[in-house]
């Protein structure tokens, strides 16, 4: 199975959205939800929630201590640190924590990768 045919059948599995709204509401929806200031509102709010579900979790675990929260201060206050953090979180188990960049005070900027020609990657099932 691929990782695309994976993404599919997730999204399939959450079934239908909510039920449309009217032709009118759509449009206003639309001029709303289609700005780039919404989008970024939007994306900043995710990386809120990412941050505050990967602390919370960390801290319930004990992975890290409340103590520890004031590590993560300096990363919280701008919507690129946030979104840099956000990144660091999702690839990262809550148990490393600890080892964040941002507890070393070693976070940086992102840089982009160079994509490199290679095929794309597959995932095959194993059955025992």
């Amino acid at each position: 199975m691929h990782l695309d045919e994976i993404v599919n059948w997730i999204d399939s599995a959450f079934g239908d959205e909510s039920p449309g709204a009217a032709c009118a509401d759509v449009e206003a929806l639309t001029r709303i939800m289609g700005t780039t200031g919404f989008q970024r509102y939007l994306k900043d709010q995710v990386n809120r929630q990412i941050i505050r579900d990967y602390l919370t979790n960390a801290l319930v675990l004990g992975e890290i201590t409340e103590g520890g929260l004031a590590a993560f201060a300096s990363q919280l206050v701008s919507e690129e640190s946030r979104a840099t953090l956000a990144l660091f979180m999702l690839m990262s188990s809550v148990e490393e924590a600890k080892d964040l960049p941002v507890a070393s005070g070693d976070l940086g900027t992102l840089k982009p990768l160079t994509p490199t020609p290679k095929p794309r990657s597959h995932i095959k099932l194993v059955t025992s």
